[in-house]
């Protein structure tokens, strides 16, 4: 899948595994993307991440103009951290 801006991923590894985030921004050749939920991570402070540690849901958010709090309430959307989906964390 194309990583891009706006790519909603699930968080597969480290200490924010099994939360739903945005993709701030990707820098494919060098094997990260920058990810924010708007609460723990900010659109001003993203977390680099390595692609490695993301899986892409087929979700996209549209990120220009939005807000911490406009990120937070559609990422919601996409679902909770679930017992469900953090199986492997």
């Amino acid at each position: 899948m194309k990583v891009q801006r706006g790519s909603v991923v699930i968080a597969t590894a480290g200490r924010d595994c099994g939360g739903h985030f945005a993709v701030v921004e990707c820098m494919e050749r060098d094997g990260y993307c920058l990810i924010a939920d708007g609460k723990s991570r900010k659109l001003e402070s993203p977390k680099k991440k390595n692609l490695k540690h993301v899986s892409f849901t087929h979700g996209f958010i549209e990120l220009d103009g939005m807000t911490d709090r406009q990120l937070r309430r559609l990422l919601s959307t996409f679902g909770e951290k679930a017992e469900e989906d953090t199986d492997g964390c």
